[in-house]
């Protein structure tokens, strides 16, 4: 029998008094070549159908089917990988799985995957050191992966230190480090400049920002646009209010913000924020939109929901998920140049919290 391509399976032996088995005959082992007898094919075919390769008929694809349930022919995966060369499965490193973009760029990444004929291997790492980094591969590559996606949402690629494997086919995903590496990560500067020029249109004098942590690039990139945007406008640029992406974060820099009477337009790095933000001012008697108008950043699902519904940007997590495969596809196939950023436009979601200064 070939290895690499059937497993053998034997018929238990029957049992005897006392829990005992008789060595009774043992079922021969199923072969490729006698599914493609009994299917009437060739084994060339059964091996096409067993790899979920084109060119085979939808009738023929259930008759080799059905022979092997009859048979009890079950694929040796392993096996065949070995002889491949290939595993079929991404690996895919995240330093989080507490933040919104993080989970749905992961969820993402598995439905893409599973699209190409793929599976992932998640790795979460707690924290982001070099060391980490270094360990994490080694697991992955223990656990036989292709490729690797990384999510990389710290500045942990832009220090002169860190390397990932060059042996190891890597796309990183929300990262400023496509000079090095190939990286896939949503337009964060402009959709942040579409939130703070819409809130400068409606005729508010200039906007507040609620940032996330630091350390994290999508956070800079956005405090970044912010001010770009303000500066460029001629406006004043207020302090930056820090938060930590959590909704309770945005609570507590929201009371500061709501004793603020210059306070009319906040833009909030990511919409968990903006909902601690909202009750906030809700409970200091601000008003939104009329007092102040609040935008957020992600288009969660639940912020059509909020209380007024939430004026965001929208990411687009399923094409940043896609692309990120597609990358690392395309790399495994030496299609994909080493390196350089792939951003992916977003969308400003107008809704109910956001208008001209005064309104009402």
């Amino acid at each position: 029998m070939d290895a690499a391509h059937g497993m053998p399976t034997q018929a238990p032996a029957p049992a005897v008094a006392g829990g005992r088995r008789s060595p009774g005959p043992a079922r021969p082992s199923v072969s490729m070549s006698d599914v493609a007898q009994l299917a009437g094919v060739s084994s060339q075919t059964v091996s096409r159908v067993s790899n979920g390769y084109a060119g085979v008929t939808e009738e023929t694809r259930r008759q080799v089917l059905a022979a092997m349930r009859e048979l009890g022919y079950r694929p040796n995966s392993a096996a065949r990988a070995l002889k491949r060369g290939e595993f079929r499965t991404l690996g895919v490193i995240t330093f989080s799985l507490t933040t919104t973009g993080n989970v749905r760029t992961v969820e993402a990444i598995a439905t893409a995957a599973a699209a190409e004929g793929y599976a992932v291997t998640l790795l979460p790492v707690a924290v982001p050191t070099q060391d980490e980094v270094r360990g994490a591969f080694t697991r992955l590559e223990e656990l036989a992966v292709d490729a690797v996606i990384v999510i990389m949402e710290v500045h942990l690629l832009d220090a002169a230190t860190v390397n990932l494997p060059p042996r190891v086919q890597v796309v990183v995903a929300d990262s400023d480090a496509g000079e090095r590496y190939t990286v896939v990560d949503t337009d964060q500067a402009g959709g942040t400049r579409t939130a703070v020029q819409h809130l400068l249109d409606l005729g508010h004098d200039t906007v507040w920002h609620l940032a996330g942590p630091e350390g994290s690039y999508a956070a800079q990139r956005r405090s970044d646009a912010w001010q770009a945007t303000l500066v460029d406008a001629g406006r004043r640029v207020p302090p930056l209010v820090r938060g930590d992406w959590s909704a309770e974060s945005g609570y507590r820099a929201g009371l500061d913000l709501a004793a603020r009477e210059d306070c009319t337009a906040v833009f909030t790095a990511n919409d968990q924020m903006a909902l601690g933000l909202l009750r906030a001012l809700h409970e200091r008697g601000r008003r939104v939109p009329e007092d102040v108008s609040v935008i957020g950043f992600d288009d969660i699902a639940e912020a059509s929901s909020f209380l007024p519904p939430l004026t965001t940007v929208h990411q687009d997590f399923a094409e940043v998920g896609r692309l990120c495969v597609q990358a690392v596809l395309r790399k495994l196939r030496h299609e994909e140049p080493p390196h350089g950023t792939t951003l992916v436009p977003t969308r400003l979601m107008i809704r109910e919290s956001t208008a001209a200064p005064g309104v009402g």
